[in-house]
């Protein structure tokens, strides 16, 4: 494995998601072995955003915008982007929840850089729900993780739910 490799060596994947989170992805990190580090570079079309307004109780991410201009939605500001801002996205609940938007009519590219934590758990205050996963850090090898659930908030049970009398 080589330490190194250039931004025109990357090879992206474009996920099959919604038309509104059409990004093209990069991963860095496995590539230059790193272990305690997740990079990504996210190319993102006009219009776009990579993910859900979504906030990290356990990993910290920090952004580079290289190329381009944006918006990023943080907590309840809407703040504008462009080529060479750095932006940080500490652990928190719903002010720290974070979204990098595409507002331009140019591509967007930036790099992501977060710690690999697990597990994780991810708030998303647009639509009440909460993402709990365990056995491989966000953005990790998905076939490692051994917990991905999604649900929503209103659904919460009491602790002593179902538990019975011993």
């Amino acid at each position: 494995m080589h330490p190194i490799v250039n931004l025109d060596q990357l090879d992206y994947d474009t996920p099959d998601r919604p038309a509104a989170f059409a990004a093209r992805l990069a991963p860095v990190a496995a590539r230059i072995g790193a272990r305690q580090l997740g990079y990504r570079v996210t190319e993102l079309a006009p219009g776009a955003r990579a993910w859900p307004f979504h906030s990290h109780f356990a990993n910290e991410e920090m952004f580079f915008v290289l190329e381009g201009t944006g918006v990023l939605r943080m907590g309840s500001q809407h703040l504008p982007i462009r080529s060479g801002d750095f932006i940080a996205a500490p652990t928190g609940g719903a002010e720290s929840a974070h979204q990098i938007i595409n507002t331009s009519d140019q591509v967007l590219r930036y790099l992501c850089v977060s710690t690999m934590i697990e597990p994780e758990v991810a708030l998303y205050p647009d639509s009440g729900k909460f993402g709990a996963l365990a056995g491989v850090a966000p953005g990790g090898n998905l076939a490692l993780r051994r917990l991905n659930h999604f649900g929503h908030l209103r659904d919460a049970a009491d602790y002593w739910e179902g538990e019975g009398a011993a």
